[in-house]
């Protein structure tokens, strides 16, 4: 399982090693109705006019532990995942429903940079940890319990959903100068045959520490 040296370089090494392949790999939904989408007025733009408070400054390196974002009631622990075979950001196991996975080759969360948090939509079971990710808006907070005990707050500025064919990896995985976060699941249009045909994603950036 591959992983980068420099946390805050991540994105540039692996746009030339893996020419943009990140992508989570698909669900297997069986749930009824189907996850919420994002709304289209909540793109992923950041600029100064988001009413969001000034970046506090970036924290030291540390693992992550749990995630919480209470406006869509959820709480989970986290788990360290790398890539897959296929050069793709690997997955928590299908059989976990309420477990999300922090890739280990970028930022953690709270340190300069993007920080990459991936987690199933669905299963054979029903809902799971990312189900509601569509339904986040902009403002949002997202709660990361990192293992020194701090807990980094990062609030959200955009969601959008793309085709797993047009996956924008430079935009999602870019390099930050300032503490960002991205969460990301299956979603778009779904078929029993070939799954998921898109990922959502979150962007949010690093609001407060506590």
């Amino acid at each position: 399982m591959h992983t980068f040296k420099h946390r805050s370089s991540w994105f540039t090494v692996a746009s030339v090693l893996l020419l943009g392949l990140f992508l989570l790999r698909n669900g297997s939904s069986e749930a009824a109705g189907g996850p919420p989408q994002p709304g289209s007025a909540v793109g992923a733009r950041h600029s100064a006019a988001d009413p969001l408070p000034p970046a506090p400054d970036a924290l030291p390196h540390s693992p992550p532990r749990r995630i919480a974002i209470p406006s869509v009631r959820l709480d989970a622990p986290l788990t360290e995942v790398g890539l897959d075979g296929d050069g793709r950001i690997d997955a928590p196991p299908l059989e976990k429903s309420n477990l999300a996975g922090w890739y280990k080759g970028a930022a953690g969360p709270g340190e300069r940079g993007t920080s990459v948090i991936v987690g199933h939509v669905d299963n054979k079971a029903g809902p799971a940890v990312f189900y509601s990710l569509g339904a986040l808006e902009r403002g949002s907070r997202i709660e990361i319990l990192r293992g020194d005990g701090r807990t980094a707050v990062f609030a959200v500025y955009g969601i959008e959903t793309y085709a797993k064919k047009n996956f924008p990896a430079a935009r999602v995985y870019q390099d930050t100068r300032e503490p960002e976060l991205r969460l990301i699941t299956c979603g778009g249009g779904f078929t029993k045959k070939t799954g998921y045909d898109g990922n959502v994603v979150a962007f949010a950036r690093l609001v407060d520490v506590r």
